[in-house]
């Protein structure tokens, strides 16, 4: 009680301090602590470098300093002459132009941060961890997140920490590893030219990056960060001049292959977007997310359509048929659908379920990792269960089980050529199944254990 009425007497005090002692008394705003948790909320999603509203870029201390068309942001020491304050404070403030203003206590953060200094405080920049010359080194097998062959069937890409490896088609043979920023590797696809190799992935809560690899050289050509968490489902147009992909921030986007620049942003979801895919005239995207929703959009200027699906579960993966505007999806439920990826107007107060064209059996988990067989006859399904089935889509009959996974699926891709699938998952192996009986042809560890060399560097 003593240490109750002690405590209480200290505060009583400090309210009666001037306003002055009460500023020196504080913890001085910290901008890595303190500013940029509400820069990334509120202000980098229109102010980055592949969307420069204003030509204004807020995602680094000199960028945000630099300002935009209007000069600069801030004023060291100034809040009544730096721009950002004129711009988020008022009662109708002009920034954020969407979602809700700052509260008046951020306000005074972002003011009482430029008067004592306006300090960047961020950490140094570390160098990259790993790099070409100095890659990761692995004790076990890491989890498989993505798989997908290059389009002639000679490249097995597979996602590991920090890096894609590279494997010949039989799995015998490394032959490059790209190593990257992104500690975590979401999706990968080729394009359909077989030129690139387009990455999805980020570090959780820091940042999300689309990287673009060269398969003649497997150099490096672009790295973009669009925003400031893990991006997801990544996926070119048919030609291959733009790309796809979901965000952890309810959002779809697509940007150009050549500069990043942000083309479209769609924000109609309520929750993460997992899976983006083009219809085969590249005129329309289809998403999908974990808020149940498969949402048609217009590629051209980013309109939104319609939900093509009766909303029933969280769609965690989606797949095109290789030559018709057809979806197959996995939900948090264990069910695969097949549906029509067409407006959605026969819908009625009803919400029936118009373009759905065929339900396939429930799994025995969430479903991680769907794909077509690249004749359309068949998909495979894997996930929580620890198995892959494949199944017919004129009927739905399950014409193989693909068994042994010590684990979740996490991903699958069937081979361009021959009647073989490939899959990954959670206890890092690769495993090759016959797509026919379902049997393992083979299985192996795509990273070297230790110190172990690969067998190959990549030029």
């Amino acid at each position: 009680m003593a240490k109750l009425k002690n405590r209480i007497l200290i505060f009583a005090l400090v309210a009666m301090l001037p306003s002055a002692t009460w500023a020196q008394t504080a913890k001085p705003v910290s901008y890595h602590r303190d500013i940029v948790p509400l820069l990334k909320r509120s202000c980098t999603g229109c102010h980055h470098p592949g969307k420069l509203k204003g030509e204004l870029d807020v995602t680094t201390y000199a960028a945000f300093l630099k300002g935009g068309k209007h000069g600069a942001s801030f004023k060291a020491g100034s809040p009544k002459e730096s721009r950002v304050i004129e711009e988020i404070s008022g009662d109708e403030p002009s920034m954020p132009k969407e979602g809700d203003p700052l509260s008046k206590a951020e306000v005074a953060l972002f003011e009482r941060w430029i008067a004592e200094g306006a300090k960047d405080d961020s950490p140094a920049q570390a160098t990259l961890a790993f790099s070409k010359a100095k890659p990761p080194i692995y004790k076990k097998p890491p989890v498989i997140s993505a798989l997908a062959f290059s389009p002639d069937g000679k490249t097995l890409a597979v996602s590991g920490y920090h890096e894609v490896l590279l494997h010949s088609e039989e799995g015998t043979n490394a032959l490059a590893r790209l190593v990257g920023e992104s500690p975590r590797i979401e999706s990968l696809a080729y394009s359909a030219d077989g030129k690139w190799l387009a990455v999805s992935g980020g570090a959780p809560s820091q940042f999300g990056e689309i990287q673009i690899w060269s398969t003649s050289s497997n150099g490096l050509v672009k790295s973009f960060k669009i925003s400031s968490d893990s991006l997801y489902g990544v996926s070119f147009s048919p030609d291959g001049q733009r790309i796809a992909f979901g965000c952890a921030d309810k959002t779809m986007r697509i940007i150009s292959t050549s500069d990043g620049k942000e083309l479209i942003k769609l924000d109609n979801h309520s929750d993460w977007v997992f899976g983006t895919l083009w219809t085969v005239d590249g005129k329309r995207v289809l998403t999908g997310s974990r808020d149940r929703a498969m949402k048609l959009i217009d590629a051209a200027n980013g309109q939104f359509i319609d939900d093509i699906n009766k909303l029933l579960e969280g769609v965690l993966c989606i797949a095109r048929h290789p030559k018709e505007d057809l979806v197959v999806y996995g939900g948090d439920m264990g069910a695969a659908r097949i549906y029509k990826i067409a407006e959605n107007q026969g819908r009625t107060a009803a919400n029936n379920d118009v373009n759905m064209q065929r339900e396939f059996e429930r799994q025995p988990g969430p479903i991680r990792a769907i794909s077509y067989a690249p004749d359309g006859n068949t998909i495979a399904v894997g996930g929580m269960g620890g198995e892959v089935r494949i199944y017919k889509t004129s009927d739905g009959a399950r014409v193989a089980t693909c068994a042994g996974h010590d684990g979740a699926v996490f991903t699958l891709a069937f081979h361009p050529t021959r009647k073989l699938i490939a899959t990954g998952g959670f206890d890092g192996l690769v495993r090759w199944f016959d797509t026919s009986s379902g049997e393992l042809v083979k299985k192996f560890v795509p990273v070297p254990l230790k110190s172990e060399p690969m067998q190959k560097a990549a030029k």
